[in-house]
């Protein structure tokens, strides 16, 4: 199949994941396109967002209808990396013996990632960089396609962990998810407290995943909407001669080099979806927020006076 049927092909597919999705997450269209955004380039998704948001039944219901194996682990403070990624025993014939942990599955949820103290966080991090995990000095390859989707609760400080830049960093998207509207609402109650459950069919296969994602790697990108892209970061910086007075007055810290990186491959999987076959800066702009969003650092006078980080992003756009 040539690369521009594969892309016609990909519009198609992508309009029936939608309506699969739609069977049982009612509204939440941004959150939707995000997560199958980062999935399509091979990326991680950090979901934010209060409690019965349906957070956890958006990225069960992605991994049916792409025909993905699915592992959740619930982040506690007594979690420990070798409940993520597995550990040696003494088996019968007192050899040692690797049992995997969840890590070992297609999509990962990780669940209140916030709850876990940084060393069963950071647990993650060999495993969404290099797709796989060393125990004991032995190195694990993890199956393909493999995604890390983390969620969050905005609102609880206590007895939480926050997040480390570094390993923030490692998340493509960072996906807020917001109150549905009264009509959504209404239809989610409707649909929830019925005997009806809905069954979603599996659109995709793994092996079809990962040909999107080198589909994807393949699109050609003008010049000039790769140095809009490293434009529009290095002016997030403050200490950069790009820097508008917003930044320099709200901001501690801008986004580094792989924000540039993700703003061009997820405008590849936005332009791939609406059945374009190169990607313009109307598509990186589209993407910006939630590739942005969690790489810049406010200062106090952002805090103090109300300024949000997507006030600061829309203000370069």
């Amino acid at each position: 199949m040539s690369d521009v049927a594969a892309i016609n092909n990909l519009v198609d597919k992508f309009k029936s994941l939608k309506t699969e999705i739609g069977k049982v997450i009612i509204g939440q269209q941004e959150a939707v396109d995000f997560t199958l955004l980062s999935i399509f380039c091979g990326g991680h998704s950090l979901l934010i967002g209060v409690p019965g948001l349906a957070k956890t039944l958006l990225v069960n219901t992605v991994s049916e209808v792409l025909g993905l194996d699915f592992k959740r682990i619930q982040f506690t403070p007594d979690l420990m990396p070798s409940d993520i990624l597995g550990s040696e025993i003494l088996d019968e014939n007192r050899q040692f013996k690797f049992i995997k942990g969840p890590i070992f599955s297609n999509i990962i949820l990780a669940d209140e990632i916030n709850r876990t103290p940084p060393k069963t966080q950071a647990a993650l991090l060999e495993a969404m960089q290099e797709r796989s995990v060393t125990v004991s000095g032995n190195h694990y390859k993890l199956d393909l396609p493999f995604f890390v989707l983390a969620t969050q609760n905005p609102i609880e400080q206590e007895g939480t962990y926050p997040l480390p830049e570094a390993q923030l960093d490692r998340f493509m998207f960072s996906i807020n998810l917001e109150y549905p509207t009264f009509e959504e609402e209404v239809q989610v109650v409707k649909s929830t407290t019925s005997a009806v459950n809905q069954k979603v069919s599996a659109i995709f296969s793994g092996e079809e995943i990962v040909a999107i994602q080198k589909l994807i790697r393949k699109i050609p990108v003008a010049d000039n909407v790769i140095e809009y892209a490293v434009g529009l970061v290095g002016k997030t910086r403050p200490k950069s001669s790009k820097a508008t007075t917003m930044v320099t007055s709200y901001l501690d810290w801008g986004a580094g080099p792989r924000a540039s990186q993700n703003l061009i491959l997820a405008a590849k999987a936005h332009a791939a979806v609406k059945g374009k076959y190169s990607p313009d800066i109307e598509d990186v702009k589209a993407v910006a927020i939630p590739i942005l969003s969690h790489r810049i650092v406010k200062n106090y006078k952002a805090e103090a006076e109300s300024v949000s980080i997507a006030d600061i992003i829309n203000s370069l756009l």
